[in-house]
């Protein structure tokens, strides 16, 4: 039986353990805190394939999308999850902004994905308290959301079962290397060995790749979200205006936000969206929070008045060609990476880890990993780690 040992046991962590396990591993998840402690705790749960154009990543969102209802159907802890095809909108507010939305949803079209464009009427509809200053509106009917943390913790329930183990509190020190191969790792919790090592630290996997003695550029970028106190239900799908898909796109170190709205079972409101490079400097910035606020209020003026009863931030693994790394190291054979998925890791987790898993068994996985490969030069620039 192959021992794999798993570093990190938030979102992508866990979705590698539990397909793993399944196969027939023996994995062991460490993290140095807990389970959906990191990233994962700070996300919004988004599934969507609304903001990818054409290429791997879309692909690799519409493999996840059909695979997260099938992981969780029968699940005992899929109520946790919160799994909800709500759908999504995406709205252009200005004549430029109706073209560029157009010109995306269909090239999006052309590639599989279902984007029907609204009219005012079925619009209002839809979400009766969005602003109607509105040029353009695409639905996406298969995006959807997740309770992060409940569904982390599903997957990573569902590797224990499957005879994972799991260790938290143990800080990754080094790699155990034999002949040129990793055996295993150090940690604070003593040496775990291992015929294979994942490394799914998302934004500190650049970190645990220099302890372990490779490279790899992937980097924290900052992101904010707002929450409201509970309300009548009043947004109905995932809203975002179309400056969103740029906002992702951006290499830029400066800030970047853009409106993305929608709600949750417990009747919160999530504002969001804010992307920041700042290293790992975890201070809320009341400033961001303003401009977050001042364009959900544009998309949604009956939030007005809205008391906001917290806001919180966190960390996603970003890499300047914004696609994840799913593969090899190239140059520590045994080593395994799945990390860099920015804003995208909760979505794409399902899909990652059925390419991983098919990779390390020697299988041919579904979509074309070639594109996610650990050496490419976005991953093995110098300068990358922090």
């Amino acid at each position: 039986m192959t021992r794999v040992v798993v570093l990190g046991a938030g979102m992508i962590g866990a979705a590698c353990a539990r397909e793993l396990a399944l196969a027939g591993c023996a994995v062991t998840v460490v993290d140095r805190s807990g389970p959906a402690a990191g990233t994962t705790a700070h996300g919004e749960g988004n599934v969507l394939v609304s903001d990818k154009g054409p290429g791997p990543e879309l692909e690799l969102a519409k493999l996840s999308r059909e695979l997260w209802p099938a992981i969780l159907d029968g699940d005992p802890n899929a109520g946790a999850a919160e799994w909800d095809p709500k759908g999504g909108i995406v709205v252009a507010t200005t004549p430029e902004g109706a073209g560029a939305l157009a010109e995306f949803a269909e090239s999006q079209r052309e590639a599989g994905v279902t984007a029907d464009e609204m009219d005012a009427a079925a619009l209002a509809a839809a979400e009766p308290h969005l602003t109607r200053d509105v040029a353009m509106a695409v639905h996406y009917p298969g995006d959807a959301q997740v309770q992060p943390a409940g569904a982390a913790t599903a997957l990573l329930a569902a590797a224990v079962r499957a005879g994972a183990e799991l260790r938290t509190g143990c800080e990754v020190l080094g790699a155990a290397r034999r002949g040129g191969r990793i055996t295993g790792v150090r940690t604070s919790g003593g040496t775990i060995e291992g015929d294979a090592v994942v490394n799914a630290a998302g934004p500190w996997s650049g970190e645990v790749a220099r302890r372990l003695g490779v490279r790899l550029g992937v980097r924290p970028r900052r992101g904010e979200v707002l929450v409201t106190a509970p309300m009548p239900p009043t947004v109905f799908h995932k809203v975002y205006d179309a400056d969103y898909v740029g906002a992702v796109g951006s290499a830029a170190e400066d800030l970047q936000a853009s409106a993305v709205v929608e709600a949750t079972r417990g009747g919160t409101i999530l504002l969001g969206s804010s992307r920041r490079r700042v290293g790992f400097d975890d201070r809320i910035r009341p400033e961001v929070l303003s401009v977050i606020a001042a364009k959900a209020l544009r998309l949604f003026p009956a939030l007005a008045g809205v008391p906001v009863i917290r806001a919180y931030g966190g960390f996603r693994p970003f890499v300047p060609d914004h696609l994840p790394v799913i593969g090899a190291d190239p140059g520590l054979d045994g080593l395994w990476h799945a990390t860099g998925h920015e804003g995208a890791g909760i979505g794409l987790s399902a899909g990652t880890a059925a390419v991983l898993r098919d990779l390390m068994l020697g299988r041919e996985p579904a979509i074309d990993a070639a594109p996610f490969r650990a050496d490419r030069p976005a991953v093995q620039s110098e300068g990358e780690n922090l």
